[in-house]
């Protein structure tokens, strides 16, 4: 299953229209080329597939971010990664 996990733009590379993010202490980068709303550094967006789809208000996102982590901290080790890597593996899947 792949799970859209909130994502703070970091930095924007305008002339590839290209976002870095930060999701839960992972650099991912993103591309802007689908959304269809203006986003800035520190707006918060949630992606598929390496495309950012939607922007989503800052409330909204911490609160998303603490559910995750609750759920992250109650998994043991081996489902953490299991996780990481079917998540990882979404991207593949377009």
């Amino acid at each position: 299953m792949c799970l859209s996990i909130p994502s703070k733009i970091t930095s924007i590379d305008e002339k590839n229209n290209i976002a870095t993010v930060d999701t839960m202490g992972v650099e991912r980068l993103a591309s802007l080329d689908l959304i269809d709303q203006e986003v800035k550094v520190g707006d918060y967006v949630l992606i598929h597939i390496g495309f950012a789809m939607n922007k989503i208000d800052e409330e909204d996102a911490l609160a998303s971010l603490e559910v995750y982590r609750e759920i992250i901290e109650k998994m043991e080790e081996d489902d953490r990664r299991q996780a990481i890597l079917e998540d990882d593996a979404c991207a593949n899947r377009a």
